[in-house]
């Protein structure tokens, strides 16, 4: 759900007119936030369900929607709709806020990358895999910081039609997990009626 190699294009359009000391100091507070945010929802996402009366097999079909919506634009190559539009990114070229959104949330961790947290932590059968979401989580920013921090030369390098076919590629990923979580999701509401 986070994708930062998708990602990299509209931090780069947005830090195009900062330092490359300024860019990095942005790179690093949007993904440490970025990465809270997450860690948040992982921790308190089955407490938020309950106070709700959620299900999460509910929540599976909802985020699994909201999954495919996003990985179609992956595929289409267009800016998500779940994360930010196209009027946003121009209008936040002239804040000095911009590491908190739109790149913190929604770019890195927007609804969708929420959603499948929650999910994944209320479905893990033990504390280890509890744990291995934590350390996915973990890694995933790591990635997304590495890449940030780089991302005027993996822009250079990939050039803008390598992001597109590698966010298509993802795209196509993704929607196949939308599609796991929205028939296991129906599947469960199903038997719980029998």
């Amino acid at each position: 759900m986070v994708s930062p190699v998708s990602g990299v294009v509209t931090f780069v359009s947005l830090t195009s007119e900062k330092t490359l000391d300024e860019k990095n100091v942005l790179a690093s507070r949007s993904v440490v936030l970025a990465c809270i945010i997450a860690l948040f929802f992982a921790l308190t996402g089955q407490m938020i369900l309950d106070f709700f009366g959620i299900s999460i097999d509910a929540l599976r079909v909802a985020g699994g929607v909201l999954l495919f919506v996003v990985a179609f634009d992956m595929i289409l190559a267009k800016v998500s709709r779940e994360s930010i539009t196209k009027k946003e990114i121009d209008k936040s070229m002239d804040r000095s806020d911009i590491w908190i959104f739109p790149v913190a949330t929604p770019l890195l961790t927007g609804p969708g990358t929420i959603t499948t947290t929650i999910v994944l932590m209320g479905t893990a059968d033990s504390l280890f895999q509890n744990l291995l979401v934590i350390i996915a989580i973990l890694i995933t920013f790591s990635i997304a910081w590495v890449l940030f921090h780089f991302s005027r030369r993996i822009y250079k390098f990939l050039g803008y039609t390598g992001m597109l076919v590698f966010t298509r590629l993802m795209g196509l990923l993704l929607a196949a997990m939308a599609v796991n979580f929205i028939a296991l999701g129906i599947w469960n509401i199903y038997t719980s009626f029998q």
